[in-house]
């Protein structure tokens, strides 16, 4: 059964390419890294009532454990050429391998990304994913570099996916006529976009880079971190659906967008003289591109709210062993 259930994932995430000189099918996969690039490589794992909900549909598991690899590719501005695959299942339950393979394959086929290799084994539900890309020598963006004085932008809109994993948590009456604004925020949860152009647009425009997977005030504190520097936001200027500001009230909807996390949009760095020039070229591609603060002397992120007075926030984001 082991044996099928990896032939399935394999025609199913079939993808041509020439630089997969062996893939899945032998005891390691082989290929090419292409002349004139360096390698970037990620992983994450995902597990069943941690990273997604009990009951999420396999499809949109399969997604999201290609989302949020792809996501870190994005913010090193890495294009995607191959992925490894570890899952582990309770049972050989063809159906949600059908289910999954498919989700990922909607996310990989667009991008020309070869699964390569991988393993099965049986255990409590969770997915690894390893993710291969490139990048020219010397302009992958890293999370230092960012300096006093640059702009903070984001891309897209922030607290969807928290506000829809918490209106995924709560009943629904029937009748509701916010059911398609509940819906959206929920498909932003459980599918989210990887800014993988966006990524690759900001090589040699962007000073420091991450994906927002914590939450917005834990990630831009890790590029603080690793730049030595501070960083200070408006919260009237951070960028939020209508399907968010709709569903809830103002205080939880700042509350997500600071502190949600699982949006995997991409927050970053540029001097003030880059700005016309970077929010050109993202808007262009279709993702949307918004400067919420600057960089500042300091070693911490601070929030000023409407009335200019600074907020009292949680930085943490996520932690899994807190």
């Amino acid at each position: 059964m082991e044996f099928r259930l990896i032939e399935r994932i394999r025609e199913l995430t079939a993808q041509p390419r020439d630089d997969v000189r062996l893939g899945i099918g032998d005891d390691a996969a082989v290929l090419a890294v292409p002349s004139g690039q360096e390698l970037a490589v990620a992983i994450d794992t995902l597990v069943d009532g941690v990273h997604f909900p009990r009951g999420t549909a396999p499809v949109d598991i399969g997604w999201k454990a290609l989302a949020v690899n792809l996501s870190d590719l994005a913010a090193m501005g890495a294009s995607p050429a191959w992925a490894l695959l570890a899952l582990t299942l309770p049972d050989a339950d063809p159906v949600f391998v059908e289910g999954f393979a498919e989700g990922f394959a909607r996310l990989a086929q667009p991008h020309r990304l070869a699964l390569v290799g991988g393993d099965t084994t049986r255990g409590p539900l969770s997915i690894s994913v390893a993710v291969h890309g490139f990048v020219p020598p010397g302009q992958a963006l890293t999370r230092a570099g960012a300096r006093v004085g640059d702009l903070v932008l984001v891309t897209g809109t922030l607290g969807d996916a928290a506000a829809g994993l918490h209106a995924l948590q709560r009943p629904m009456r029937e009748d509701d006529s916010r059911a398609s604004l509940r819906d959206f925020l929920i498909a932003r949860l459980n599918r989210p976009t990887p800014r993988l152009a966006a990524g690759t647009a900001l090589r040699g425009q962007a000073t420091a880079c991450i994906d927002i997977s914590d939450g917005l005030l834990a990630d831009l504190g890790h590029i603080c971190s690793a730049s030595g520097v501070g960083a200070e936001i408006d919260a009237a200027l951070l960028p939020r659906s209508s399907a968010l500001l709709d569903l809830y009230d103002e205080a939880s909807a700042l509350h997500f967008a600071l502190s949600g996390g699982d949006d995997y949009e991409l927050c970053f760095t540029v001097p003030p003289q880059r700005l016309a020039e970077v929010q050109a070229n993202l808007s262009r591609l279709g993702c949307g591109v918004t400067k919420i603060g600057r960089i500042v002397d300091g070693d911490s992120v601070r929030v000023r709210g409407t009335d200019n007075a600074w907020l009292a926030t949680d930085h943490r984001g996520w932690e899994h062993f807190a």
